[in-house]
């Protein structure tokens, strides 16, 4: 937000002409006025390097009294001195509505915080009046608001958690798909701030989101399932319970859905698995060795030629092999892994004729590789 500061600088001219300081001993109190701004030289310099200056561009100074400080100590001599002359002129009413002027124009450049920004937008959603494009205009506001992750700890304290979720009820897609947006966001590796969307009934909300009818909605929605239940172990009992498996299977065996849906369900699967092996808990999650969900995971290396999608098919698989669970003869006999792993190594040796695609292919090539050397070593066991 570095425009703020820098909007703040172009407004000087008339923020301290309207101050009109005298220049014999400086008069720099806020309540008696100040010089007027100097031509600025560079553009370097509106960056300052004065210890009025905090260093941070998204906060500028640490009052607009001391930015007008440093524009003091910066202003030219020559017009000062020519400014005070002028003011000398003024008569007491001219120079109290001077001040009045100047008051009333720091209100108004005064830059909001990100919490009161946030305050502002949330009270707009709960007011069931504003128009479609209004809701719309806040939700895409606090999508940009809550990235920050001080931000987004602050969000359930605000109301906002509450009214984001409600809005998943909305009977317009693009509302639906930036609030599961926001939803995703504010879950990113963030333990408590799921805890909080668990506990309003989001999960639910989101599964059934996801279907193919609206794309964005269902991209969205099943970013903000990954973003919920990421390394949540409660999040992932949950998804299960609510057959998320089910959602996964018919995204992976669809050919005709949109691909990005399809690389979100295997990153999924693929946290799912490892989060399971990191926490040791092998057994509360039995559909990762389902063997329909396998043979869906698998059947993608010879239904999709998407260098992308093979190599996230590969992640997944490397991910699921190393559950205790997955049969390895399951794999080799129904879901057919081995004739799959070789299919995929012909392709990609196709694919390296490609001098732009050489690289890539021949890194998804090293990952195939030590997916077919875990299989076999599964199988031997």
């Amino acid at each position: 937000m570095g425009f703020r500061i820098l909007g703040l600088f172009f407004l000087l001219p008339f923020v301290l002409g309207l101050m009109n300081a005298t220049v014999d001993g400086i008069d720099t109190n806020l309540s008696s006025g100040g010089p007027i701004w100097s031509t600025v030289k560079e553009e370097e310099n509106l960056v300052p390097n004065d210890k009025q200056y905090n260093g941070d561009l998204d906060g500028g100074f640490s009052s607009l009294e001391g930015m007008l400080q440093w524009a003091i100590s910066h202003a030219d001599p020559a017009k000062l001195k020519e400014t005070a002359e002028v003011r000398q002129q003024l008569s007491a009413s001219e120079l109290n509505k001077r001040q009045m002027e100047l008051k009333e124009l720091m209100e108004e450049i005064k830059v909001p915080s990100d919490a009161e920004l946030m305050k502002i937008a949330i009270s707009d959603l709960n007011n069931s009046s504003i128009t479609l494009e209004d809701r719309l205009r806040v939700l895409q506001e606090l999508n940009v608001l809550v990235e920050p992750i001080d931000n987004a700890n602050d969000f359930n304290k605000l109301g906002g958690l509450v009214s984001v979720t409600r809005e998943l009820y909305h009977p317009d897609p693009s509302i639906r798909t930036t609030a599961a947006w926001i939803l995703g966001k504010v879950c990113q590796n963030n333990l408590v701030v799921q805890q909080q969307v668990l506990e309003l009934g989001a999960l639910p909300l989101l599964l059934k989101m996801v279907k193919p009818n609206f794309i964005e909605e269902a991209n969205k929605a099943l970013y903000a399932v990954s973003a919920l239940i990421r390394n949540n172990l409660a999040g992932q009992e949950l998804f299960s319970a609510e057959d998320g498996d089910l959602m996964v299977q018919n995204i992976l065996r669809n050919s005709s859905i949109d691909i990005r849906l399809q690389k979100k369900a295997l990153i999924l699967l693929a946290d799912l698995a490892q989060s399971q092996l990191e926490n040791a808990r092998r057994s509360e999650l039995p559909f990762l060795s389902d063997r329909d969900l396998l043979k869906s995971v698998v059947d993608l290396i010879a239904t999709s030629t998407d260098l992308d999608l093979q190599d996230k098919v590969l992640v997944a698989i490397k991910s699921l092999l190393q559950l205790k669970t997955t049969e390895a003869l399951v794999l080799k006999d129904f879901c057919a892994l081995g004739d799959a792993l070789n299919k995929m190594k012909q392709l990609l040796l196709n694919v390296m004729v490609d001098e732009f695609q050489r690289d890539y292919a021949m890194d998804v090539e090293s990952l195939r590789s030590e997916v077919e050397y875990i299989f076999h070593r599964k199988l031997l066991k």
